[in-house]
């Protein structure tokens, strides 16, 4: 493993809005508006339900590199709509391309299984290439059309 998975502290809260605001690596989301807001007074609520009490439909953490620096997120939330279980797996745009996708990938389908789920999905735009990272994890495609590519993993 080449990251280390860390519970954010509220005051790294700043390293998610930093993503969040990182047009190349939002670019993936440019299908849903792109970038996406995460201002100071959206951090305690948001902190509160993802990371302080994420009961069992919830998971966050950093991604830290070898070089202890923030290189990304991963998460899992129960969708209960669909009834199934959502994952994300962001890089930041500067640090692709190292293998810290597949790592923590990997991570995030141990976490969850271990966690007592035993099916991932990820819905992917359609014209963003990512959804190979998840075929090449395991990840079957369950459904796709114009917009979306539909990815599950049992676990």
């Amino acid at each position: 493993m080449m990251l280390t998975l860390v519970k954010p502290a509220f005051e790294d809260l700043w390293f998610k809005e930093k993503l969040m605001a990182d047009e190349e690596t939002m670019a993936y989301n440019a299908r849903w508006g792109g970038t996406i807001p995460f201002p100071e007074d959206m951090w305690e609520s948001w902190y509160e339900s993802w990371v302080r009490n994420p009961g069992d439909n919830r998971y966050y953490r950093y991604l830290v590199n070898p070089d202890n620096e923030y290189v990304g997120e991963i998460a899992y939330h129960y969708d209960k709509l669909r009834d199934i279980y959502i994952c994300d797996v962001i890089v930041l745009a500067q640090y692709r391309n190292r293998g810290y996708g597949t790592d923590a990938l990997r991570q995030l389908c141990t976490v969850a299984k271990n966690n007592g789920i035993s099916v991932l999905h990820d819905d992917i735009a359609a014209d963003n290439p990512s959804y190979k990272l998840f075929l090449k994890n395991g990840f079957d495609i369950e459904y796709q059309n114009e917009d979306v590519v539909m990815v599950k993993r049992n676990l």
